[in-house]
């Protein structure tokens, strides 16, 4: 038996801003019988998790990322990869039955073949709906926890500042941090992201940051007493405002710069005298860092989750031709929360 394979793939490597004509909609057969004891597992996949960070394989010069697997180069004409949930419809290792839900690294696209089960987890959904193992209980959900507690280490009633507030990442940070008993201001990229900060999501304020002139003088409004934490999601002339607001021995956690992947001249010019003096850390991490805390994470979310004192942003398209427009209204701040496309109607 076969079935025709449909998946995404880059036509070459993305230089500045990427555009659907740097992607091409690919097909290939595939056959779903497999040899026992071969290894191979076919998976049907069910939700493909669109992430910024996969900006950064589709240069030509990522090879410096090559140090962390997720983040190796892309080669162009070849399936992209990213994390997801599939169903097995085939296998040759008697670890993957046939039928049984799996998280990892899946194509972009409808069906996903490989023998590496060590990219693979089995998946019990603890009755909750499926995409939230993509963005609240995933990689996104660990993301955040690991970078507010690990790396910045609050303390109650310390003020905190969440740059792209209403990001997969930021807005869990937002939240945990109010949970924790911290004062919250967000930045998002639109008067509708600000009100659901402030009204949905229990920040403490929130600014549309397209609205302000001059970011320095915007968050000395915001913390006219200083920032003590700071979640960075964007970099650049954000990251340059909060060090020049941050109290001292104030921690950074640098998640990600969305704002500089796109453009290589747009980088921060990090005022040293400040970061000497005022004694502060910023330390930058990835969540495969942090994955001893992955039962801490999952057992205090789901708490929060089944007590209904956290909310679950998602952004889901269909079908496998919306990938690369979904990949692409990220970097103009089309998505609200954890994007990800549907592929498939659960079983």
């Amino acid at each position: 038996m076969e079935v025709i394979n449909r998946f995404i793939a880059l036509k070459s490597h993305v230089e500045g801003a990427p555009r659907e004509s740097d992607f091409e909609l690919k097909t290939e057969a595939i056959s779903l019988m497999v040899e026992p004891h071969s290894n191979c597992i076919i998976l049907k996949n069910l939700y493909v998790s669109i992430d910024p960070y996969q900006m950064n394989r589709m240069k030509s010069y990522s090879s410096s990322h090559k140090a962390v697997d997720s983040s190796a180069g892309i080669v162009p004409g070849q399936a992209i990869e990213a994390q997801g949930i599939a169903k097995v419809v085939a296998s040759g290792n008697p670890d993957y039955e046939k039928d049984h839900l799996v998280v990892g690294f899946i194509s972009w696209g409808e069906y996903t073949v490989t023998k590496s089960p060590a990219s693979l987890a089995k998946l019990d959904p603890l009755g909750f709906p499926l995409s939230y193992h993509l963005s609240i209980l995933g990689s996104s959900g660990l993301t955040a926890y690991a970078g507010f507690f690990d790396i910045c280490k609050p303390r109650k009633g310390e003020k905190v500042f969440v740059s792209a507030a209403c990001g997969s990442v930021g807005n869990l940070v937002g939240q945990y941090a109010k949970l924790f008993g911290c004062y919250v201001v967000g930045c998002a990229g639109s008067k509708e992201k600000v009100a659901l900060l402030k009204d949905k999501l229990g920040f403490d304020d929130a600014f549309n940051y397209k609205e302000q002139t001059d970011l320095k003088s915007t968050l000395k409004r915001y913390f006219p007493d200083g920032i003590d934490i700071y979640f960075d999601n964007v970099g650049s002339e954000m990251l340059e405002a909060a060090i020049t607001n941050m109290n001292n021995f104030g921690r950074i956690s640098a998640c990600g710069a969305i704002s500089e992947y796109t453009n290589m001249e747009r980088k921060p010019t990090i005022d040293m005298i400040d970061i000497v003096y005022k004694r502060i850390k910023m330390q930058g991490f990835l969540m495969p860092d942090h994955l001893n805390l992955h039962s801490e994470f999952m057992s205090t979310t789901c708490v929060y989750i089944r007590n209904g004192k956290i909310q679950i942003l998602e952004d889901v398209s269909n079908g496998v031709e919306s990938i690369p427009s979904s990949f692409i209204g990220l970097f103009s701040g089309d998505n609200v929360g954890k994007k990800m496309v549907k592929l498939f109607e659960e079983d």
